[in-house]
């Protein structure tokens, strides 16, 4: 039987610190040091890659690769790869509570190029020839598709006005290869630095018993390395652009579904080939985190696909997909596995099964559970032993946030008498003590809950393109109290990590 353990979900571009956005330096380190403080077994994060237009970590240039923004500068300079005036009357963004991509994106590279110079003329770290032959299978593909894109003028790679690189012929790649060898080196390094830092943060956290909880993304955007190189695993027209996209179908939350615009895999291609991708998207997902989730889960049992040109998702359709034999497959490749299925949405009876088969805990959340007429399986007396609960993720609003804008008050009255809250306990306080007190083995408080923080903390609001993603803690939040409380949730609910 799992034991009983809890985590804080907060991303890594949410941590305090002094360059725009969160990274892997001191804050990420003292981050976890309150997490072994609290008694937390987890640090659930958010997807690590690059991110692109809309700044969604969902949409990432590559499923490899990662981050750039998340490298510490001080780190840096501790290497001696960085000299602290390189980096004087930079802006990286004057609000320490918001994130700034656009002043991230143009401060930090210009940064980084030095750094990669410097490095280059001091001579490369002596790992760093074996960090390339380990990351080859998806290295030089992304480096190049990034300095081919940077080539012309960040468009993806569906619009290049080269059609020889669009289609990736040998004669094109050898000229590009040659005329962009700087950019492509600059891309090879600073995965260096982003998998060094990382590696050495997972393992500070391990060695304390924090266990890192990672997020995978079902899909991979248009504009990736991943689609440029594997055209094959993709249903595409005859120039090799997307036929269908990904999205969901209308529901009670939205009349016109979703229209994500990622592309749909060709399941039946990638079943030919054992479904070697996945395996490999899995492996390398693995020498990251100690656990994954994976987003949108229902998507391996059966997924709606729309037609490119279509402006809602009304007009798709759902389509069958192999879920059973991929998860048979990944298994007989890599043996079991610590994976999060996020099987929030219209669960079928075959999502079901497809979850029970592979055995992956589900997930539950407690602001979806509160109706007032009927008996809501997301609620803590229905809650299984293998299952996640959370109070939220990152697409809903914070706990204050959805009982002050989203509650009824007829549902704010049953909450109240089903959580036996009084009258002296905030809303937040009563969530988290239903959240620590489910039979879940495990349960996951976001960081903003944690600080009772209203919905202006809120990470992301579905189906809208900016003013997302940008939530930063300061670190004069992360006060006594909200220390002591959240250790007296874990203590009093047996969720204690002993390491």
């Amino acid at each position: 039987m799992k034991e009983r353990r809890s985590g804080v979900l907060l991303h890594i571009s949410s941590l305090p610190g002094n360059y725009g956005i969160g990274t892997f330096g001191q804050s990420a380190y003292d981050f976890v040091d309150f997490l072994e403080r609290t008694k937390q077994r987890y640090w659930q994060i958010l997807p690590l890659g690059t991110t692109s237009y809309g700044d969604s970590p969902y949409q990432s240039f590559s499923a490899f690769a990662g981050n750039t923004h998340f490298i510490d500068f001080e780190l840096l300079m501790k290497e001696g790869w960085l000299e602290g005036h390189e980096i004087e009357g930079i802006d990286f963004g004057e609000n320490p509570t918001e994130v700034d991509y656009a002043k991230i994106f143009y401060g930090r590279r210009p940064v980084l190029e030095k750094v990669v110079a410097r490095m280059k003329a001091q001579g490369l770290p002596a790992d760093y020839q074996a960090f390339l032959e380990e990351q080859a299978s998806w290295l030089d593909n992304f480096a190049e598709y990034m300095a081919i894109k940077e080539h012309f003028d960040l468009k993806a790679w569906t619009d290049w006005e080269d059609d020889a690189i669009r289609r990736r012929e040998p004669g094109a790649l050898a000229f590009y290869r040659e005329q962009l060898a700087d950019k492509i080196d600059y891309h090879r390094v600073t995965q260096y630095l982003f998998f060094r830092q990382w590696r050495e943060l997972k393992t500070y956290a391990n060695e304390r018993g924090i266990e890192i909880v990672g997020d995978m993304p079902i899909y991979i955007a248009a504009d990736s390395s991943d689609m440029w190189a594997n055209p094959q695993f993709f249903k595409t027209d005859e120039e090799g652009r997307p036929s269908v996209v990904a999205g969901c179908p209308p529901d009670a939350f939205s009349e016109i579904g979703q229209l994500w615009g990622n592309p749909i895999y060709d399941w039946e291609a990638m079943k030919a080939d054992g479904f070697s991708w996945w395996i490999a998207r899995l492996r390398e997902s693995f020498k990251l985190y100690d656990m994954v989730r994976i987003d949108h889960f229902i998507g391996f049992a059966s997924f709606w696909e729309i037609p490119v040109g279509e402006t809602t998702a009304v007009n798709g359709y759902r389509v069958e997909a192999p879920g059973f034999e991929l998860f048979a497959a990944i298994k007989e490749a890599l043996g079991d596995l610590n994976i999060i299925a996020e099987d929030l949405g219209s669960v079928t009876d075959k999502v079901i099964e497809l979850r029970e088969t592979t055995g992956f805990p589900g997930m539950k959340v407690l602001q979806f559970a509160f109706d007032p007429h009927g008996d809501s399986i997301e609620a803590p007396h229905n809650h299984r032993r293998n299952v996640v609960a959370y109070t939220g993720t990152h697409d809903n609003s914070t706990v204050r946030g959805w009982y002050e804008n989203e509650v009824s008050d007829e549902a704010k009255a049953y909450l109240d008498a089903y959580s036996n809250r009084h009258s002296d306990e905030s809303i937040n306080h009563a969530m988290l003590r239903m959240l620590f007190g489910s039979v879940a083995f495990m349960a996951v408080a976001t960081m903003q809950d944690l600080l009772e923080l209203d919905g202006s903390a809120r990470m992301n609001l579905p189906n809208t393109l900016g003013g997302n993603w940008t939530w930063r803690m300061t670190k004069e939040q992360l006060t006594a109290e909200v220390e002591a409380n959240l250790l007296d949730l874990t203590t009093t609910y047996r969720r204690q990590n002993v390491k």
